[in-house]
């Protein structure tokens, strides 16, 4: 439960997050859940950028990666360095929950924030390399209609479908 709401950060950050971490804390404690919870990092602040590209290249493409750093101008770099640290590094090698489970995670969050296609097609690529198919992922968004509404489901449908076209498409 931690997890899924630390995974939450990187992608609709800490403002709207830290409520939720509360209450989660409350509902923890009302199941006599001791805390702190045992912390699930995997990485150092020395380590956290290195291990945070490796399982970034890993899960993006290595090719995809190589390209974005190469593309990003001089003073812009450092969000390349800041997204393989923090968003990879602090968060995707935590353990926890699973690499194909934080990959449909954030798919969903990208979904329901809405005017994220960009970044929708390149988890929706991710998530088929990670093992994730797009019957699942289809699964995910059809799940979300409810809470999200139909303009955020159809744009998420709409990527989907031109990232993955559905088998028995026309």
């Amino acid at each position: 439960m931690k997890e899924l709401v630390y995974q939450a950060v990187p992608y609709v950050g800490m403002g709207k997050v830290s409520d939720f971490l509360h209450a989660t804390n409350e509902i923890l404690k009302e199941f006599g859940v001791e805390l702190p919870v045992p912390g699930q990092s995997t990485t150092t602040p020395k380590d956290r950028a290195e291990k945070g590209l490796a399982i970034q290249k890993e899960i993006i493409g290595a090719e995809r990666i190589d390209d974005m750093r190469a593309a990003a101008s001089a003073d812009e770099m450092h969000f390349q360095e800041y997204l393989a640290a923090n968003c990879f590094g602090d968060f995707l090698t935590r353990t926890g929950i699973d690499v194909p489970r934080r990959e449909l995670l954030t798919l969903s969050m990208l979904v329901s924030l809405g005017g994220c296609e960009p970044q929708v097609k390149g988890h929706i690529l991710a998530n088929l390399n990670v093992g994730n198919s797009r019957g699942l992922m289809l699964d995910v968004i059809t799940q979300l209609l409810p809470y999200i509404g139909y303009p955020r489901t159809l744009n998420a449908l709409r990527v989907l479908n031109e990232t993955v076209p559905a088998p028995n498409a026309r």
